[in-house]
């Protein structure tokens, strides 16, 4: 099990990111919330992650604390909830804000997140409730001091020749529909805004 690494930033392409550790490049797919407060591609980064064998691929989930891993393990227990769905309701509200709607029955809420029909919501409530009462109403991310050596400064953003293009193909990869991604990011753009600034008020206008 690979449970952290360690490298360079080579590569910020939401929601994935390429980390050269030693000399071998690691594909890891973060939720955004993890990926915001990476630094700029070059310099060190490190992220706990979670390794999923399947017959067809092998795949790297990273997050910025284990806080964050703990609440993706415990979402890819749920029937009918992989990997992806999972990095995607992480993306779409903190991992604080989930424990709150799963305590509140908050069905209307998780349904806005990609992927996640009535059903799938409901379950999630029933099967959660009480795998997270002990967690109680507490913020699950780690404490901004406790984090790893992840900076905070979001001048470090993602920038692209296209940031509208790149935020589209962002929220695509999260599972937004393709025409719900560019209606939405047609929408809130404004000229200067980079490809992250676009996704996070995205995923807020989504909500």
């Amino acid at each position: 099990m690979i449970g952290l690494l360690r490298g360079i930033l080579l590569e910020k392409q939401p929601p994935e990111i390429l980390l050269d550790v030693a000399g071998v490049g690691y594909e890891i797919q973060l939720p955004m919330s993890s990926f915001y407060p990476l630094p700029a591609v070059g310099e060190e980064a490190t992220v706990y992650t979670h390794f999923v064998v399947r017959e067809d691929a092998q795949l790297l989930y990273g997050f910025a604390d284990k806080h964050e891993r703990a609440m993706f393990r415990e979402l890819i227990k749920v029937n009918g909830v992989g990997p992806k769905l999972a990095l995607a309701i992480l993306s779409g509200m903190s991992a604080n804000q989930f424990v709150q709607c799963i305590n509140n029955d908050a069905v209307t809420t998780l349904v806005k997140l990609p992927g996640v029909g009535k059903k799938t919501a409901e379950r999630l409530v029933v099967e959660m409730k009480d795998r997270l009462k002990n967690w109680g109403g507490s913020d699950l991310l780690t404490p901004e001091s406790d984090r790893l050596s992840l900076t905070n400064d979001f001048e470090n953003t993602f920038v692209s020749g296209n940031a509208k293009d790149e935020a589209i193909s962002a929220l695509i990869a999260l599972g937004y529909k393709p025409a719900v991604a560019e209606k939405t990011i047609q929408q809130i753009y404004k000229e200067g805004m980079d490809c992250e600034a676009l996704i996070r008020s995205s995923l807020k206008n989504m909500m």
